[in-house]
């Protein structure tokens, strides 16, 4: 079926029509894996800063758990000398 002189195989992601130009096909799938294999780099760099964050932020809230008994210790402690 027809949709605005489109195939409908193609506007839903069916398969191309082909274009038995075999030079063009391997050089458009090799273009794909090259996109592929820089976008999966670009993830583990991603996934490796977001680690990295992660425990910064890991041992930035145990320094504020610690920072927290202390303030509650000296807050403890004036209110005894009062």
């Amino acid at each position: 079926m027809a949709f605005n002189g489109l195939d409908e195989s193609v506007v839903w992601g069916g398969p191309e029509p082909e274009s038995h130009d075999i030079v063009k096909d391997a050089i458009r799938k090799e273009q794909v894996l090259k996109e592929i294999a820089a976008s999966q780099n670009d993830l583990r760099a991603l996934l490796a800063r977001a680690h990295s964050v992660q425990g910064d932020v890991d041992k930035l809230t145990s320094e504020n758990a610690t920072l927290q008994v202390y303030i509650d210790n000296l807050t403890m402690q004036m209110a005894k000398r009062k």
